[in-house]
């Protein structure tokens, strides 16, 4: 308990979480990677979930009665554009997407955020956050177009898929500020995952998973990876990050979008993935644009 209270109440605490933080959601890609191995996008999007409904369900139960019958279609919605579907996209862009890009242009999630509340819940924007978020989609745009040369090339198509992940990441976030702000962070996360576990279970059972498990050699150590995806990379991390916020603040906290790339990268390269110097340029485009965009939302809030 005293090394607890250690962590979460130091600078140098802090700190450390904040990098483990990074290193876990940054390890991420890596590991959707390595699930993909024996299973399919939609497979390794539903494990993932699945895996999550299960080590939350203890949390989810316990509040089934005060919080999920009063708001579970509104739950329902979020745990599907929250979770959900974002698994399913970016196991699907990771087929045509090396993990490490797939990382960085994760980092585009504060700008889509930014963009949907300004289109649908009536967010104002600086004008100066408008040159962030073309910054931003110019650095996305110049990472899909680099090609097997490390020259300009033709459009790689499977970016979109992460794109429309970090917007439903978008839309997910503006929807706590509006629907679920008296709901703590666990209780949110567990209903949510609650909510869409099952039907990611049912999806699974009516594949070839189970035919995939008793034939494949490699079955074991991916369903392994993504376990770990699960177990760490959003439950654990999760609960660490909401007390991260309790105990500093969101801005600090959020300091987490410019060094998970960084994770992404390493894994990448660790894994022989290959990175050109056009690549790195639109990465820069990118975490300028989200500082923009970050510093003058601080500004207004």
């Amino acid at each position: 308990m005293q090394k607890e209270n250690y962590y979460f109440n130091s600078n140098t605490g802090h700190i450390l979480i904040l990098l483990f933080l990074s290193f876990v959601w940054g390890s991420s890609f890596i590991l959707i990677k390595k699930g993909l191995i024996a299973f399919s996008s939609s497979q390794v999007g539903t494990l993932r979930v699945g895996f999550t409904f299960i080590i939350l369900l203890p949390f989810a139960i316990k509040r089934i009665k005060s919080v999920f019958r009063a708001k579970w279609k509104i739950i329902l919605i979020y745990g599907t554009i929250a979770n959900l579907v974002p698994a399913i996209l970016f196991a699907v862009a990771e087929t045509g997407l090396s993990s490490s890009l797939a990382g960085v242009l994760n980092s585009l999630t504060p700008i889509f955020t930014l963009l949907v509340g300004i289109m649908f819940f009536a967010i104002p924007i600086h004008k100066t956050q408008t040159i962030g978020l073309a910054v931003g989609f110019a650095g996305s745009v110049l990472i899909s177009m680099v090609g097997a040369s490390g020259g300009l090339g033709e459009f790689n198509f499977y970016v979109i898929f992460v794109l429309l992940a970090t917007l439903c990441y978008g839309f997910a976030g503006n929807m706590v500020r509006r629907y679920f702000m008296e709901i703590d962070s666990i209780t949110l996360t567990s209903l949510a995952f609650f909510s869409i576990g099952p039907f990611a279970i049912l999806y699974l059972l009516s594949s070839d998973f189970l035919f995939r498990m008793g034939s494949l050699d490699t079955a074991w150590s991916s369903l392994f990876y993504i376990f770990v995806l699960a177990a760490i990379g959003t439950a654990l991390a999760m609960v660490i990050f909401n007390k991260l916020i309790q105990a500093t603040s969101a801005v600090f906290a959020s300091t987490v979008t410019y060094i998970i790339p960084i994770a992404a990268v390493i894994w990448g390269l660790i894994d022989g993935e290959t990175l050109f110097p056009l690549h790195f340029v639109g990465m820069l485009l990118i975490v300028a644009g989200v500082f923009v965009v970050n510093k003058y939302k601080k500004k207004s809030t």
